[in-house]
């Protein structure tokens, strides 16, 4: 997890690189059909990797019945891409509660007023509701919804790929097999 962390790190700090947190979310539902989407890195320790979301979203369903994902990170500049599969895990609600807490306020409310990935009659519906939850909290701190938290991905595949002249591009494959084993390094044909 250190050389990721490195080079999340140094795209954080790269001139240009808009959303260096962002990543593709890859789940996987009951008919089989693979599911990807962008969302973003809020943390990365050596237990893993951590986004939120609402657990009513389809990403979140699908990982509750299928908790193995992959995550893809793509920084262009750094012309290097990260390439994760682990298995997904709920986190503790007070981590959650201590994270919701620094989003900003109208992140909060949007938290509370979509209903994420259920059909919307209307924007004027979501919006409505937006602003029945602005008026209930007016004044006073948001609480963390009960069905909005985390997920910690546990790593057990990490790729580093790095482009470099001659389509002779560099690949790093880190594996383990559990979440406490040692990792094994394997270079990879590009």
């Amino acid at each position: 997890m250190g050389k990721f962390i490195e080079l999340l790190e140094l795209a954080k700090r790269t001139a240009g690189i808009v959303e260096p947190t962002a990543m593709t979310l890859s789940t996987v539902g009951a008919d089989g059909q693979p599911s990807a989407r962008v969302v973003l890195i809020k943390g990365a320790d050596t237990d893993g990797l951590v986004f939120y979301t609402n657990y009513n979203s389809r990403k979140a369903r699908e990982i509750l019945a299928r908790p193995a994902v992959a995550l893809t990170f793509w920084w262009p500049l750094l012309e290097s891409q990260v390439r994760v599969e682990g298995r997904a895990v709920k986190i503790p609600a007070q981590e959650a509660d201590k994270y919701f807490a620094t989003r900003p306020r109208l992140s909060q409310i949007g938290a509370w007023a979509s209903d994420q990935s259920a059909p919307l009659r209307s924007r004027e519906e979501l919006e409505r509701r937006f602003e029945e939850i602005s008026r209930k909290y007016e004044g006073a701190p948001i609480p963390r919804p009960p069905h909005w938290s985390g997920f910690r991905v546990a790593p057990l595949a990490i790729e580093f790929w790095h482009s470099r002249p001659g389509r002779l591009h560099e690949r790093e494959l880190y594996t383990r097999a559990s979440a406490d084993a040692p990792w094994s390094m394997t270079l990879l044909n590009p």
